[in-house]
């Protein structure tokens, strides 16, 4: 068992990956194990992955290399056939090339990502019935420091009026290593508070999953 703890983590974002590797196939196991000719891949390498399966696509992971043509993708099961039904997980995976910190990171917070429910009324009986159809969109919200001559804050500035997409990766003091992949928007007008230092928001809206990895 282990705890982590927010004091002396770090934020990064990358819009920067590696020319995309060709995946034929993804077996339904846990891990998943993809079949991508001279991928070049080695262990914890970091890859975007875009699938044919719905939890598998638009989503960071990390990999460990098998051979020069196959690579296990760390933390998918894709072992249930009903939800990655075999065949169909082929797809495309870039490696993220470079992370540039999030400058200045004052606090983070998380909203969404829990489960959404669709309530049922049977006729038949006097109680509902609250049925799970999936999860919630899901934002990771920074307030930063404003410091408008901080090259990193101008990147995500021209990121967000462009409305790139970028991976999101948080290593946490204790080692744990979480990862998202989506939209990034910062705020240029920062907020003024009396004995504070001059803030501003940065919100990344995830696409895929938010995977997190223990070192």
């Amino acid at each position: 068992m282990a705890y982590y703890f927010p004091e002396g983590s770090k934020f990064y974002f990358s819009k920067t990956f590696a020319a995309a590797k060709t995946i034929s196939a993804i077996t339904n196991a846990s891990p998943a194990v993809a079949t991508s000719t001279a991928h070049g891949y080695v262990d914890g390498d970091e890859i975007l992955l875009t699938s044919g399966w719905e939890d598998a696509t638009d989503t960071v992971f990390r990999v460990d290399q098998l051979t020069a043509d196959t690579f296990e993708i760390e933390g998918l099961n894709s072992s249930n056939l009903n939800f990655f039904p075999a065949g169909s997980g082929a797809g495309e995976a870039r490696k993220v090339s470079t992370w540039v910190e999030i400058p200045q990171v004052l606090g983070i917070s998380t909203s969404g990502g829990d489960a959404r429910f669709t309530t049922i009324s049977p006729l038949a009986k006097r109680n509902d019935i609250n049925v799970p159809t999936g999860f919630n969109a899901m934002s990771i919200n920074v307030t930063l420091g404003h410091d408008p001559a901080n090259a990193n804050y101008q990147q995500m500035l021209d990121i967000s009026r462009t409305l790139e997409k970028v991976a999101f990766k948080m290593v946490l003091s204790g080692g744990a290593v979480a990862y998202g992949y989506g939209y990034t928007s910062v705020s240029e007008a920062p907020q003024l508070n009396r004995n504070q230092a001059n803030q501003v928001n940065a919100a990344i809206t995830l696409l895929g999953r938010f995977m997190s990895y223990a070192v």
